[in-house]
């Protein structure tokens, strides 16, 4: 469900003042590129209720000419009919209306998008602010706010939350299993072959490929069936999405709302194929790019495509130096892909070439073995078991003296794993003992590629005062304000 408030209007009627106040921050200005103002921001607002983005810097170049307004306005309201399910329209209730301010109103009629009309600087009383003019827009009754000073702040965050409507409710929603269509994504650096992989699979070119890296701007859906090594067919629904770039790479409003379709893939995904490059090995915006897969808690399928360039480097009078063979390349690879990418314990990894269709199937294989892994159950016991073999043959560190402890933990969810981990204390768990453990369940229950999530419940002050030798306290009276350890995983860089 789209919840995303877009800020519009022509320069100078305080855009970004309002954004600031909505956001109760002040928001650096970002400078992109020579000659634009500035680029997108945005800020969860209300607790994650909506994102809100403030467009402000769209397309001017500092030209104040009537043409350049006019241009960079338009490509502003362009940006947010694509992107937002509400928009905000900014206009200067002091000035009064203008030929450009008609014009966006225009567009945003035609566009059938909830506009909530904002009449700013509304700063000292109403007799300086017309509101007749503003009602000839035929965007409904507007709203007298001052960005400035806060006037109608409540009203417009009412306004809003009345547009978008009720949060989703995440946990109503029908439990997903191994029987259901299998939706899955690819994503990586731009130009890493992700829409050949998909034609590959689809046995056609409905998927535009191009060698111009970004050639793919939204995120489309096409379902297929696949017959596996079971001789099964199973139903499938790819979603092909623009690469992701780093926030500050990104050259045009069309490249970040790419991104924000680009994530949201990820986030109806089962299970994600994150696509590297052979020749070029893991770089650190590949790391960044499977982080934040792994914030949305999908399993991961590693491919490694244009094989067929490996191959042909090999071939060549000379080789492929430094490496002895072909053999020998993929294993140096695959250490050093393991070295970086960490926090992916036993994801599968899959040489591929979608120019040559070589491995192609066994991508869908891996997938199909992995939806069938998030239905799987933990037994108490053997989880208990296996965590304290964990903690005695790789005892945690010693923190100020102390070291975590668990005392009793069990499975509370699949799609995905989550365990709940009865603790002395949750800050005594340190990131790399976490994934320590992880790895560990991973390995003893046959998780490969799926993250396993720990919900950390330590003992109130009080109890670890009172209890003598670690002894356990009971599950009634155990503290339920633990967190999860799992936001530490690194996302694209600003």
């Amino acid at each position: 469900m789209n919840r995303t408030v877009a800020i519009v209007g022509r320069p100078n009627v305080g855009k970004s003042r309002l954004f600031n106040r909505l956001a109760r921050k002040r928001i650096s200005i970002v400078h992109d590129q020579p000659g634009v103002t500035r680029d997108v921001i945005s800020a969860e607002i209300e607790e994650g209720a909506y994102l809100l983005l403030d467009t402000g810097g769209i397309g001017y170049k500092g030209t104040d000419t009537p043409a350049a307004l006019t241009a960079a306005s338009e490509e502003q309201v362009s940006f947010a009919i694509d992107t937002a399910a509400v928009i905000l329209f900014v206009i200067d209730g002091l000035e009064g209306l203008t030929a450009l301010d008609e014009r966006v109103a225009s567009r945003l009629r035609r566009s059938g998008k909830e506009v909530i009309l904002v009449v700013n600087k509304a700063d000292f009383g109403d007799e300086k602010v017309d509101l007749a003019e503003a009602f000839r827009l035929g965007l409904g009754e507007p709203l007298r706010v001052s960005a400035e000073h806060g006037r109608g702040e409540e009203e417009l965050r009412a306004a809003i939350l009345a547009r978008l409507g009720p949060v989703e409710d995440i946990s109503a929603a029908p439990v997903k299993t191994a029987k259901d269509p299998l939706c899955f994504c690819f994503i990586g650096r731009p130009n890493v072959g992700k829409s050949s992989l998909g034609n590959r699979l689809l046995q056609s070119d409905r998927l535009i490929v191009s060698p111009v890296p970004g050639t793919t701007r939204d995120a489309i859906e096409l379902s297929f069936e696949f017959r596996g090594r079971d001789r099964k067919m199973h139903p499938f629904r790819l979603i092909d999405t623009a690469g992701l770039k780093a926030a500050t790479k990104l050259a045009s409003p069309v490249e970040y709302f790419s991104r924000l379709r680009s994530l949201d893939a990820i986030q109806r995904a089962d299970v994600v194929f994150l696509v590297l490059d052979a020749m070029e090995g893991v770089t650190q915006q590949d790391k960044a790019i499977a982080g934040e897969a792994l914030k949305e808690r999908k399993p991961i399928v590693i491919v490694v495509n244009k094989w067929d360039l490996v191959k042909e480097a090999f071939k060549k009078q000379g080789g492929f130096q430094p490496y002895k063979s072909e053999r020998d390349y993929r294993e140096k690879y695959e250490h050093a892909l393991f070295n970086r990418l960490y926090f992916t314990p036993g994801s599968p990894l899959i040489f591929v070439s979608a120019l040559n269709d070589f491995a192609i199937d066994r991508m869908l294989n891996a997938a199909v073995q992995l939806n069938r892994t998030l239905d799987k159950k933990m037994p108490t016991a053997r989880l208990n078991q296996v965590l304290g073999h964990l903690a005695e043959r790789t005892p945690p560190p010693a923190i100020a003296g102390k070291r975590f402890r668990i005392y009793y933990a069990t499975q509370t969810s699949t799609r995905p794993f989550r365990v709940k981990l009865f603790c002395n204390r949750e800050e005594k768990l340190t990131e790399q003992y976490r994934r320590y453990l992880e790895a560990g369940l991973v390995e003893e229950f046959g998780l490969n590629g799926c993250p396993v999530y720990f919900d950390l419940i330590g003992k109130r002050r009080d109890e670890a005062r009172g209890s003598r030798g670690g002894g356990h306290a009971s599950a009634e009276h155990r503290s339920e304000s633990g967190s999860d350890s799992d936001s530490d995983y690194e996302t694209l860089e600003d």
